[in-house]
């Protein structure tokens, strides 16, 4: 008994032996299935024709490439990106008038014949020949299938595509055997399937779904018969019977498929009659794909999504071969982002920067403890048109930020504390501190390696009444530059390389950070919000740090699931010094702190200020135990210092951390937890350093002292007058009137000088680090000698 197959036709060796009888006609009849046949000797010489049995029947066919849907962290829709916009869908959900639409124009006798239809090979030869030219093709629609199947495998390869679509002789014989093989493997029905879904229909519609819905805004299965029949038609030529471009030339060729479909038998001479009397009526859905169609402003966050894909060896093992599955699509994939921190994240922005200010800004949420990226918005929107950008402000370049990230200023130095603290230094460490210092002549660095100031670099605080003394909980809420300098000269550099790596702070770049003290405490150096927002997750999460993390499921189009990478999470630090941290940094939010303005009311908050050289760059970076934020503000150039500048419509006569990039943190903030809890952090007892009337190490009343190494000198009251108490510390009733505070220490080659400004005056002093010395108060004649120096 000879083999049946499903669906009707020859069987494989029944159509080998009538390929090889046809074969015969000296190449004539192949050629002519699409090609004149005065091109028959000319093809042959270009094309290579093999034998037959030699040609390998192993047709792969990959799965179709489809639209990756990008869901947030509740299932709603962000945004859909693909390579090519299709939608998959069985027979039974193409109506039936498509079915036998495209049947009636593209191969009429789909099911009486095999893969080779003969008679339409010889009916074209004849017709060709007699014209001249390429009056009429044979391919069936199994043909036109195989050579879509490598078209589609082609994608976007130019050298692929010209070679599936190649007119050579040897092309359509491997064709004509692929065709065998799809034939018994597959049957008519499934052809059809396959075919409707990887044809392309035009207007950027691969696949009859997607053509029904981008021309007539309905699902396959609802089309009517006239709109069935303009789709069959656009197959020939997409381009010359786009109803959308030219209605009349696709009403010509509607007609001419409702025609046919009479002629056939499909339907009757009336009902194709009456359709052709119905004008071409589209409802046209405009193409939306990609990040740029994302919700709320979730562009820059789609496009992470994307690139964090093609970046994940979890995906592939080249990135050729994710890119291959990226472009396949079919993906569905849930992210982390939280659609309400989202809207409040770009609502913030909205309220405070304008789009076409000189200056941008980019905030960026994270949750503690998971690393779940909720947010990411920024104020130049995610376009191609003027004011809008595709560089990513949120990330690192290699995943579509800024070439270096954006200096994040003092930002920083909470870093510095935690490997301070970490290194047993205490909560209550007091530095001199004065207005302004030199940078150290050298600081051990790791490995045995030493800095050196080649450059005598000086620094400075941000106003002259920044003069130490200070301790750690004073110079943080202020933002005191020298305190930091001096606290890593007293440490040096390695614990915070040490602490900055275990954090995953690195520069835009994706470089580690310079080994010098001005990025290791000032934070010279460019980072990305996210890198700022997830660090700081750190201390909110009690010293355990997680990587971030966008993707939380994906599952293929045949409803598998993906494996995804996971946020990793590592102890970096005690428990007691991220506690630490988080006590000094919700001071910085209260109202003596340079973060005021940025203050949660109604839940526990901490965060940080930054503002670089020339006000090119403005940062708050800050938390609650359940939410981390970063807010940048500045030029993505680097060339707009911001002085006298108005953002948002509104002026400022120089930009601060804490005055525009704070109230953006604030409001965000605000939005994204509202309704959540507000869990409390574990706050740890900071004592005050004592403060009376005077400085410690003030006379209280005496005119002219000379301190001593304990006591250090005092700057007289204003009047000068004597006074009851010499050097010393004052007797204010506070513990440590007799000595030194417990738990506050001085570095050894520290000096306490400085400029200040007292009740009875001002007093000017200066002293280097590691030198002898003093200062003058105006209001009373004194000198600070010894090795500590006087208190100012």
């Amino acid at each position: 008994m000879p083999k049946k197959r499903s669906g009707g036709g020859l069987t494989g060796p029944q159509q080998a032996a009538k390929f090889l009888g046809v074969s015969v006609l000296a190449g004539a009849v192949l050629a002519g299935i699409a090609l004149p046949a005065a091109g028959v000797l000319g093809l042959a010489a270009k094309g290579t024709v093999k034998g037959f049995d030699e040609i390998p029947a192993n047709l792969k066919r990959p799965p179709l490439s489809q639209r990756t849907t990008i869901l947030d962290a509740d299932g709603e829709l962000i945004a859909s990106v693909y390579s090519r916009d299709r939608t998959v869908v069985p027979l039974k959900d193409i109506s039936p008038y498509m079915q036998k639409a495209i049947i009636a124009v593209e191969d009429s006798r789909f099911y009486q014949h095999g893969a080779i239809d003969l008679k339409g090979v010889l009916r074209a030869l004849n017709k060709n020949a007699t014209s001249g030219g390429v009056a009429e093709g044979a391919s069936t629609l199994t043909q036109q299938y195989v050579k879509n199947v490598f078209v589609e495998e082609a994608g976007d390869d130019r050298a692929k595509f010209a070679q599936a679509t190649q007119q050579t002789l040897g092309r359509k014989i491997q064709e004509l055997k692929y065709a065998i093989q799809v034939e018994e493997e597959l049957g008519k029905k499934k052809i059809l399937e396959n075919y409707l879904n990887i044809t392309f229909f035009g207007q950027q519609a691969y696949g009859v779904e997607a053509a029904s819905r981008r021309y007539f805004s309905k699902s396959a299965k609802d089309l009517k018969l006239e709109e069935a029949a303009m789709l069959a038609g656009l197959v020939q030529s997409p381009s010359r019977y786009d109803p959308v471009n030219d209605s009349e030339e696709a009403r010509k060729r509607r007609n001419i498929v409702l025609q046919r479909m009479a002629d056939v038998g499909d339907i009757t001479q009336a009902e194709a009659d009456k359709a052709k009397a119905t004008a071409v009526k589209l409802k046209v859905s405009r193409p939306k794909n990609g990040c740029i169609t994302a919700v709320n402003g979730a562009g820059f966050f789609c496009d992470y999504v994307q690139k964090s894909f093609l970046a994940n060896p979890v995906f592939g093992k080249t990135r050729e071969e994710r890119a291959k599955i990226w472009n396949r699509g079919g993906l569905t994939i849930r992210t982390t982002l939280d659609p309400k921190a989202q809207e409040s994240a770009q609502e913030s922005i909205e309220s405070h920067v304008n789009q076409d200010d000189k200056v941008a800004t980019a905030v960026t949420m994270v949750e503690p403890g998971t690393g779940k990226i909720l947010a990411m918005a920024q104020s130049r929107p995610y376009g191609f048109n003027k004011n809008e950008t595709q560089i990513n402000y949120s990330v690192d370049q290699k995943l579509g930020g800024s070439a270096y990230g954006f200096p994040v200023g003092s930002t920083f130095k909470p870093f510095v504390a935690a490997a301070a603290i970490e290194q047993g230094k205490p909560a209550t460490q007091v530095y001199p501190s004065p207005y302004s210092m030199p940078y150290p002549s050298s600081i051990p660095a790791c490995d045995g390696k030493m800095w050196i100031n080649d450059r005598a670099d000086n620094l400075e605080n941000e106003n002259e009444l920044e003069v130490g003394p200070y301790d750690l909980k004073e110079a943080m809420e202020k933002s005191v530059n020298t305190y930091f300098v001096e606290m890593i000269d007293d440490i040096g550099l390695c614990p915070v390389v040490d602490m900055a790596s275990e954090l995953g702070l690195v520069q835009g770049n994706g470089a580690e950070l310079p080994v010098a003290p001005a990025p290791l405490t000032l934070g010279s150096t460019g980072m990305s919000p996210l890198t700022m927002a997830n660090a700081y997750a750190t201390f909110a999460n009690r010293g355990t740090h997680c990587t971030p993390t966008a993707i939380s499921s994906i599952r293929t189009a045949d409803g598998k699931s993906m494996r995804v990478p996971k946020s990793t999470c590592e102890r970096t630090m005690s428990e007691r010094t991220a506690d630490t941290i988080n006590t000094l940094l919700s001071g910085v939010v209260s109202d003596s702190g340079t973060g005021a303005s940025a203050g949660l009311s109604g839940r526990a908050n901490a965060g940080k200020t930054g503002t670089t050289d020339g006000r090119k760059n403005a940062w708050f970076v800050g938390y609650t135990p359940n939410l981390s934020s970063a807010v940048w503000v500045g030029s993505p150039t680097q060339q707009v210092e911001m002085f006298g500048i108005t953002i948002g419509g509104i002026y400022h006569d120089k930009v601060f951390g804490g005055q525009v990039p704070g109230p953006i943190w604030r409001d965000a903030m605000n939005g994204a937890l509202a309704d959540k809890d507000a869990p409390s952090f574990n706050s740890v007892s900071i004592p005050d350093r004592p403060k009376g009337g005077d400085r410690p190490g003030n006379g209280d009343t005496g005119g002219a002292t000379t301190g001593t190494t304990t006591g250090g000198g005092g700057d007289g009251d204003s009047d000068g007058d004597g006074g009851d108490n010499g050097g010393g510390w004052d007797n204010d009733g506070k513990p440590g009137d007799e000595e030194p505070i417990p738990g506050i220490s001085i570095p050894e080659n520290g000096i306490a000088g400085g400029d200040g400004e007292n009740a009875g005056g001002d007093s000017a002093g200066s002293a280097t680090l590691g030198s002898d010395g003093g200062g003058d108060g105006d209001g009373g004649d004194s000198e600070g000698g010894g090795l500590n120096g006087g208190w100012d």
